[in-house]
């Protein structure tokens, strides 16, 4: 991997502060993060929506895409994890360009909605039993050419179990059942194999 990431003394730092914090280590991997990055350039994104802050690991490697007016605005349910990922921000640089709302997100997603504010980019990695929700909110507040993205959608490929109970699957089957034959947007999945197992990404387009 540092074949193709060199060691980035910020972003380990960023590691470490949430371990220290007993943050769960849940976050994109490396490479994950990088294609965050890179997906964000590519799109050109100037304003960026993440529903999943946790400790601000991902929202650094997007916010480090961003043109100098752009803007990250991320969604954190737990107030001490939101405070962890403020200081993780501001220690990296990127305090003026990433905007940390606490509270639960289908609270806060209103909010930017009256705010009038489009997304170039949306990052959904949050709990999974509200994925479907999120989704809707997503369509709501893209701009048309949006990118979304959510992460965790194969689940060591138990999202394919019709039988399975576990809420987690369950509420990423009721996603990706939303997106089938969704008119507002073409989408595929990436199945993922690395130190965070096998998993995958949504990867969605909004017409």
């Amino acid at each position: 991997m540092d074949k193709l990431i060199p060691f980035d003394p910020t972003l380990e730092q960023v590691q470490q502060s949430n371990k220290q914090a007993g943050i769960p280590d849940i976050n994109v991997s490396v490479t994950h993060g990088k294609l965050l990055y890179l997906l964000a350039k590519l799109k050109g994104a100037k304003n960026i929506l993440e529903i999943g802050t946790l400790g601000g690991y991902s929202s650094i490697w997007m916010a480090r895409a961003l043109s100098e007016t752009g803007k990250l605005y991320t969604l954190e349910f737990n107030p001490e994890y939101a405070k962890i990922a403020e200081q993780n921000i501001r220690q990296a640089g990127y305090q003026d360009k990433v905007e940390v709302i606490v509270g639960k997100a289908l609270d806060t997603l209103p909010i930017l909605e009256e705010k009038k504010l489009l997304f170039d980019l949306i990052f959904i990695d949050a709990d999974k039993e509200n994925y479907s929700h999120y989704l809707k909110w997503s369509l709501k507040l893209a701009n048309s050419g949006a990118l979304i993205i959510a992460d965790n959608v194969v689940r060591d490929g138990k999202v394919f179990d019709e039988t399975s109970e576990d809420v987690l699957v369950k509420g990423v089957q009721q996603f990706m059942d939303l997106l089938v034959n969704n008119p507002a947007i073409d989408s595929t999945a990436i199945q993922t194999v690395g130190v965070k197992g096998y998993d995958g990404f949504m990867i969605g387009i909004v017409k």
